[in-house]
């Protein structure tokens, strides 16, 4: 019997994608209105299928194999899988720096 996994969305990653809706938005709401719907099924259905996503590239190279992403070109979509829960992480435009991305996020991070 295949295990369903549940999708749980960080602070950063919800933060992410308003950022991003807010930013298409400025210029074309129906065409955010679709990005969003877009983004948001396709990480829904990671529940049934988690290891679908490929490990992220950039991390890969340094040997992490913890994070997986899915593609919505120029979107990304990125993820851990830990026992039974698909945890999304970040949001953004493949057309950025990952690098400069996630030290960003943890420059910001609050502890």
């Amino acid at each position: 019997m295949k295990q369903d996994f549940k999708v749980v969305w960080s602070g950063s990653a919800v933060r992410d994608l308003e950022n991003i809706i807010a930013y298409i938005a400025e210029d074309s709401p129906a065409n955010a209105r679709k990005i969003l719907s877009k983004i948001k099924k396709t990480a829904s259905e990671l529940y049934h299928s988690p290891h679908r996503g490929r490990f992220v590239p950039e991390l890969q190279t340094q040997g992490i194999l913890l994070y997986r992403e899915v593609v919505i070109v120029p979107w990304r979509i990125m993820y851990r899988v830990s026992e039974n829960t698909v945890l999304v992480l970040s949001v953004f435009d493949s057309r950025q720096n990952i690098e400069d991305i996630l030290l960003k996020k943890l420059l910001n991070l609050k502890i």
